[in-house]
């Protein structure tokens, strides 16, 4: 769950409208025992992420910019706890989607990514971002793009 925090996402309208996909995602990943991760941006904490998708006190969170790897212990997070596959949605869609989402296929993971769970600025962005994914090489070998009513746990 990448940024999906009042200051950023509750004010931007793709990104407001993505919360209740979201939000059912988050309680199908929570049901399944899933391990449910969060970034936060800078300058904030886990309290500013908006209440329908907000953490629970035991799901961890990182902090960094657009790719949550970077200077953080997410890698050790998901290896402590052998996840081989992530779900990554958020906003933005060309900046912490894009690349945290890529870093994970970088990293040897699998990449699945919600369409409905990815917002930006403006749609462009989305596509964009999408277009990188399927056909980037390499990550595009990891990642398959989908619905989140299609993901199953």
């Amino acid at each position: 769950m990448l940024d999906f925090m009042n200051q950023n996402c509750g004010k931007r309208p793709a990104c407001v409208a993505s919360i209740p996909a979201m939000e059912k995602l988050l309680a199908a990943a929570r049901a399944a025992k899933a391990t449910v991760v969060y970034s936060i941006i800078a300058n904030t904490t886990t309290a500013d992420v908006i209440k329908d998708v907000a953490p629970t006190a035991d799901e961890p969170h990182v902090q960094s910019g657009p790719d949550k790897f970077l200077h953080t212990d997410l890698e050790k997070i998901l290896k402590d706890k052998g996840i081989q596959t992530v779900i990554v949605a958020g906003t933005a869609s060309n900046g912490a989607v894009l690349y945290t989402g890529s870093e994970a296929a970088l990293r040897g993971m699998n990449v699945i990514v919600p369409v409905d769970g990815m917002s930006s600025l403006d749609p462009f962005a989305d596509l964009s971002a999408a277009y990188t994914f399927i056909n980037a090489p390499f990550i595009s070998t990891k990642t398959t793009l989908t619905r989140s009513d299609m993901i199953k746990f």
